[in-house]
């Protein structure tokens, strides 16, 4: 009989597919960490397919364990609006129906920043943290979640906001350094632009920047001037594992 403390978390991404059992009362891992490759091309069929595969995996361990899948698109009541580094025969689809048949069971299925910033607020940074928390993941693009008082109100894709003409994922993502070459002060510069625009706009208690690049956080955190306490995520890889984790049994 599964334990209420504890939930499969699966994590879906354009290059790998990746899940534990989460410990719900630390926020740790309690099996290894079951990665496979994303199928070629992303297909909604091939990526539930290797999803059932890891969960097969995991639910030995706990076979009536919740489980929560995140993945990288716009998600509203299970259907995902968009697709990232995915097929875009996601668009539009009844994604969770799709995983629960699959799986012969309940789901909780969310987007993977969504799950990040949920993890952050119930095991890392933002833990306990009252008032309006904004968590952005700075990568390919950028991801963003919204956290009030612990509660996750989802959906904010605030890498799209339009600053200076421009979607401001196009020039202040990691990537965009990584493209164009920039020093950490000329890629500051630009983060500076967008998160003063998130200041103005949200009046955050706390913003939290994870994604691969949080791991360099002193080379860029400290060149930026806000008057909201800025930090870097505790938990990167196991985020979105840790946060639909976390919603699965919310």
């Amino acid at each position: 009989m599964s334990s209420k403390n504890q939930a499969i978390g699966i994590d879906i991404g354009g290059t790998g597919i990746k899940g534990g059992l989460v410990d719900l009362d630390t926020g740790e891992l309690i099996s290894d960490r079951v990665k496979l490759p994303t199928p070629e091309g992303g297909k909604p069929d091939d990526i539930v397919e290797t999803t059932k595969e890891i969960v097969d995996r995991l639910a030995a361990e706990d076979p009536d364990a919740a489980v929560g899948v995140c993945f990288p698109a716009i998600v509203s009541h299970g259907v995902t609006l968009s697709a990232a580094n995915v097929s875009k025969k996601w668009i539009d689809l009844r994604a969770e129906d799709l995983f629960e048949k699959a799986l012969a069971r309940d789901i909780h299925f969310v987007n993977d920043a969504d799950a990040a910033g949920y993890a952050e607020s119930q095991f890392g940074a933002a833990k306990g943290k009252k008032g309006l928390v904004i968590m952005t993941t700075l990568g390919t693009g950028i991801g963003s979640a919204l956290i009030y008082d612990g509660v996750l109100i989802p959906n904010a894709e605030l890498g799209h906001l339009e600053i200076d003409g421009h979607d401001a994922e196009s020039k202040a993502a990691y990537s965009a350094k990584e493209r164009e070459d920039l020093s950490w002060e000329k890629w500051a510069k630009r983060l500076q632009t967008y998160y003063s625009t998130l200041e103005f706009l949200f009046t955050p208690d706390l913003f939290i920047v994870g994604g691969g690049v949080s791991k360099n956080y002193q080379e860029f955190l400290p060149l930026l001037d806000l008057k909201t306490e800025i930090v870097p995520a505790v938990h990167r890889n196991n985020a979105g594992i840790l946060g639909a984790a976390a919603l699965a049994v919310r």
